[in-house]
């Protein structure tokens, strides 16, 4: 539901809590809770809906309302000084400014991501005519391609879950939940409804898309890019940077085409390795940062329903139950933590390169599939890996290729129960398990794809689980090997102005230079980078 914009004084209304049986408008629960509202109701936007399951089974909806309505200051005087309910104006984005510098080029953006995704939106909305280079492949020849991989392991290098249109989180559960509040938010998820992406995004309190929907929706926005007069350009890497004086002037493309240009907003993702590694060599600042690395876990669906919900989600209209789960150390002074939980979805073969085997969680819409999967990852920082900007993905690839080998060097998995990671039985299939990786999963012991402190904190951390969720921990629940890519492993630097304090014209943004953790930060960082870069620069001359 679409909430009006800055100047429309509405009443806010919170902690408005509702039974999910309940079949009533919004309307009617509102005039009923408030009897003061009746007959005065122009429009409810519900602004949030969260799920209260602490009481199962009465499981409730906790609304977050904007109302507007007749007559506010008599229904405020009426309701006296409710601790829920308070006047409120919407505040808008500020609005987008173009400088006074004129572009000689157009725009380059590195990487059609999220973040890569709606900087060239906005860019091109403005009149700015980006040139998008994304070294992956269109939508449909990377779902091709990817759908191959997990069938056969035919590999491809530049068209794989991590590159391509739409970014890693094209084949993912769609996550947009966000801890940031931004008013761009809400604009930009306007924008996602415009081009596929379901209404209740608008509004629920942990919204999704799906993988299915989110392939319908980028190809969507990239058309209306160009339309606007952008260009997306598939297959094409930016393999160096032409910089003179400290400035940008240009981009090399597959190692020979020349694109000149004093603007570069790079969204490159968290595994454009060798990104990274020519960005070092370009002299541009970055830092190693902390990630946190682990395995995926798989339980049956029903697990997780009654474990949240304590009856059949169906019967109350609920979809798949999750679950959010931290654990911390007191030996260590670690922390272990679930990651990307995708319930109805299936593991999925994330590879970027060849010899190294990495694992993610996907889902579609429906959230149908009867599997729950998570990664349980613990944290790790510079003291683990060393302090030089690459020494995380030097790390990070050290595990998966030991993945790799242990999974049969041809990207199948190694997979354990939990009961063998534990030492509580000797010997158990995993084949007998509830497990959805493809190629191929292989019985291998994962402590040997782990770092030791990582083993260490996830046996303390299972069966600690275990005891909040009853057959968590249990003996037959097959675990995934290895799960590396929760983050970026560096920092690129940047100042106020969202550029490279190293090398003027260069703009980093999004979850690869490590300024965002999901889809809806990355998008909302791409955006903010491409305001603040048309903030310095006028339109490129014709």
């Amino acid at each position: 539901m679409d909430i009006p914009m800055k100047g429309n004084t509405m009443i806010r209304i919170i902690n408005l809590r509702v039974a999910v049986t309940v079949q009533s408008s919004i309307e009617d629960i509102v005039e009923k809770k408030y009897p003061q509202f009746r007959g005065h109701i122009e429009a409810v936007h519900v602004v949030r809906r969260a799920v209260d399951a602490r009481k199962k089974p009465n499981i409730v909806f906790v609304y977050t309302l904007f109302v507007e309505a007749r007559n506010e200051a008599q229904i405020m005087k009426k309701l006296g000084k409710h601790k829920d309910i308070s006047l409120f104006t919407p505040e808008d984005p500020e609005p987008i400014v173009h400088g006074k510098v004129p572009l000689a080029h157009r725009p380059v953006v590195m990487g059609f991501g999220p973040a890569g995704m709606l900087a060239a939106f906005y860019l091109a909305r403005e009149g700015y005519k980006p040139i998008v280079l994304e070294r992956g492949q269109d939508v449909d020849t990377r779902s091709h391609d990817v759908e191959t991989f997990w069938k056969t392991g035919a590999f491809k290098e530049e068209s794989n879950v991590q590159f391509g249109e739409g970014g890693a989180g094209t084949f993912s559960d769609g996550k947009l939940t966000t801890r940031i509040t931004h008013p761009r938010l809400h604009e930009i998820s306007k924008y996602f409804v415009e081009f596929g992406a379901p209404e209740e995004i608008l509004y629920k309190h942990k919204p999704h898309v799906g993988t299915d929907k989110l392939r319908h929706m980028v190809k969507a926005m990239r058309e209306r890019i160009i339309q606007w007069g952008g260009e997306v350009r598939f297959g094409a890497k930016v393999s160096d940077l032409f910089i003179e004086n400290d400035r940008i002037v240009g981009v090399e493309v597959n190692g020979s085409e020349r694109i000149d240009t004093t603007v570069v907003l790079s969204g490159i993702g968290h595994s454009a390795r060798d990104t990274y590694e020519m960005f070092h060599k370009r002299g541009i600042d970055m830092e190693a940062k902390p990630f946190a690395i682990g395995v995926r876990i798989e339980h049956p669906q029903s697990l997780i329903d009654h474990s949240q919900y304590g009856v059949e989600p169906e019967s109350l209209g609920l979809g798949a139950a999750e679950y959010s789960l931290v654990y911390h150390d007191k030996e260590t002074g670690r922390t272990a933590y679930s990651f990307c939980m995708c319930p109805g979805g299936q593991v999925v073969a994330s590879a970027s390169e060849q010899g190294g085997v990495v694992t993610n969680g996907m889902s579609l819409y429906a959230r149908d599939s009867g599997v729950a999967n998570s990664a349980i990852v613990v944290n790790v920082g510079p003291d683990d890996f060393g302090n030089h900007p690459l020494d995380g993905v030097a790390f990070q690839r050290e595990w998966e290729r030991k993945a790799y080998e242990l999974g049969g060097s041809n990207f199948n998995a190694p997979a354990q129960t939990v009961g063998c990671f534990l030492g509580h039985i000797s010997d158990k299939d995993v084949d007998d398990s509830v497990h959805s990786y493809e190629p191929q999963i292989v019985r291998a012991d994962l402590h040997r794809c782990l770092p030791d402190f990582v083993s260490d904190v996830l046996e303390r951390a299972l069966p600690y689980w275990g005891r909040r969720i009853k057959g968590f921990d249990g003996n037959d629940i097959c675990m995934t090997g290895v799960e590396t890519r929760t983050s970026a492993p560096l920092r690129i630097g940047r100042n106020e102005q969202r550029m490279s304090p190293t090398v003027h014209g260069l703009y980093p943004m999004g979850e690869g230079a490590g300024y965002a953790g999901g889809i809806m930060s990355a998008a909302l960082d791409g955006a903010e980078t491409a305001i603040a870069c048309m903030g310095i620069y006028s339109q490129p001359v014709e």
